[in-house]
């Protein structure tokens, strides 16, 4: 039977890259999940109390991380065909080649390398509805489930935030999927991990 779950992103975040590739990797594998890839913006959750929320701001004021949050929006949406192969790129982007990722040049180089037009992924950002999604879909996260960061992974009403140490690994994702819905765990937290 099919697995329905969510995970949230901001390609800012190393953790969110080690769950989303332990994601992405799984479906390759042909994992039976049915996965909504969720957008978070840390710009909007480290936002000072009373200040205009990221996606009502100018795009020069929007945060670091928001422009990228468009551009993997854009190809989940329209392009979703590619959108395996973009997300991991722009998550690499950042933390495997330390590209800056509020970069608009940077953004169009990424998703040229995995074989969509930059032009046509600008347009979808331009016409606004990767941002109205990402507005919606994080005001979501927060009120339905309580997210406050990423990765937070969400089965049904249960959610957790959960920070992998290693990237990719399924056997991980398959250990976590498996606690996520034990309830009467509220926290296991280590205070250091040894490495």
């Amino acid at each position: 039977m099919t697995r329905a779950i969510a995970v949230t992103f901001d390609y800012r975040c190393p953790f969110a890259y080690n769950g989303n590739a332990a994601v992405v990797a799984a479906i390759r594998e042909g994992a039976d999940l049915d996965v909504r890839f969720l957008p978070f913006s840390l710009d909007q959750a480290h936002a000072e109390e009373g200040d205009d929320a990221v996606w009502d701001r100018p795009p020069a004021e929007r945060g670091t991380g928001v422009l990228a949050l468009l551009y993997g929006l854009a190809v989940r949406d329209a392009f979703p065909e590619h959108f395996l192969d973009a997300h991991v790129a722009l998550f690499a982007a950042r933390h495997d080649h330390g590209l800056k990722i509020g970069s608009e040049a940077v953004l169009r180089d990424v998703v040229a390398s995995v074989g969509l037009d930059p032009d046509e992924v600008a347009a979808e950002v331009e016409s606004g509805r990767p941002l109205k999604m990402l507005a919606t879909e994080h005001a979501e996260a927060v009120d339905r489930w309580g997210v406050w960061g990423v990765p937070t992974f969400i089965d049904g009403d249960d959610a957790a935030f959960v920070r992998f140490m290693e990237r990719g690994r399924v056997d991980d994702l398959d250990r976590m999927l498996d606690l996520l819905t034990w309830t009467r765990l509220n926290e296991f937290k280590r205070p250091s991990v040894a490495r």
